[in-house]
């Protein structure tokens, strides 16, 4: 089973705006010797809404043939039918296991979504982690659908970006007794869950201080809580400054500016405003990033 620390890769792009396939390299080689336990690519992180249907399978094929640590793909669509065919083409090209986000725009009930999920999960061999962020498909997953889901054998976890601790607890409470995990979706609410029985989070900040994230988990498993506390002390500003904006567009800025790849946002994302960028940039040299 996955725990820890995965990180949310960002998806780098060149001046023609194609993937830059060897700054994808560089990024994985820099997070992958510092205490992550995999690499999510191809999420929202990864600009996913505008990569074609291509560009996801290329990039899933470039992580799993490049990465040292565990690959967990983002397949998830809106539309069944390609959630399905890019899950597949995830089980094919060798990732450990897939992310699927909740149908977004369409809003389906909780019967819609749960046949969302088992048509996948009957027709895709590779272990899912469903994904639940509201705050981006307008649609929570109540936990007793994920309770419901939980029971698919390939069906092996949830990343939970509601923010509602009790939702959390209860999905927990509710899957204890399935090969079930639960990781944060939300950076600063990484202890709090864990402390609940999260795994650990799939992290936007860990593309910046893979490092020091990777840390604060160890040290909760080891049972060192004063020095978890203390190391997410002092992530808190920096995690603050990284969701100014909306995912990735500080974390894409923060990437550049400490010598990784980035590249450009693809539209409708734009740069990060001037006054964010210096509160950015102030974090970034607190921690020792910059």
């Amino acid at each position: 089973m996955l725990d820890g620390v995965l990180v949310a890769l960002i998806t780098p792009f060149t001046r023609d705006d194609v993937i830059d396939t060897d700054g994808v390299r560089s990024n994985i080689d820099f997070l992958a010797n510092k205490g992550i336990s995999g690499i999510v690519p191809s999420g929202t992180t990864g600009e996913s809404a505008t990569l074609t249907f291509q560009e996801h399978k290329d990039l899933i094929e470039l992580t799993v043939d490049h990465s040292p640590v565990a690959v967990v793909a983002g397949t998830g669509s809106n539309s069944t039918a390609e959630a399905l065919e890019l899950t597949q083409y995830a089980a094919d090209a060798g990732a450990d296991a897939a992310l699927l986000i909740t149908p977004y725009y369409n809003k389906p009930n909780d019967e819609g979504l749960v046949r969302h999920f088992t048509r996948i999960a009957d027709n895709a061999d590779i272990p899912q982690i469903l994904y639940n962020v509201p705050s981006r498909t307008c649609i929570n997953m109540k936990p007793e659908v994920a309770a419901r889901l939980a029971r698919h054998p390939n069906i092996i976890g949830i990343k939970e970006a509601s923010g509602d601790l009790e939702q959390i607890a209860e999905i927990i409470t509710l899957t204890q007794d399935e090969d079930f995990i639960l990781f944060s979706g939300d950076d600063a609410m990484t202890l709090p869950i864990m402390e609940l029985g999260g795994a650990g989070v799939i992290s936007v900040t860990a593309n910046i201080v893979p490092e020091k994230m990777a840390a604060m988990a160890a040290a909760f498993k080891k049972g060192n809580k004063t020095e978890a506390e203390r190391i997410e002390k002092e992530l808190l500003p920096l995690i603050d400054a990284l969701f100014l904006e909306t995912n990735p567009i500080p974390v894409k800025r923060a990437a550049e500016l400490i010598g990784l790849a980035a590249g450009h946002l693809r539209l409708p994302l734009a740069p990060i405003s001037t006054d964010n960028e210096a509160k950015l940039i102030a974090e970034l040299k607190a921690i020792g990033a910059l």
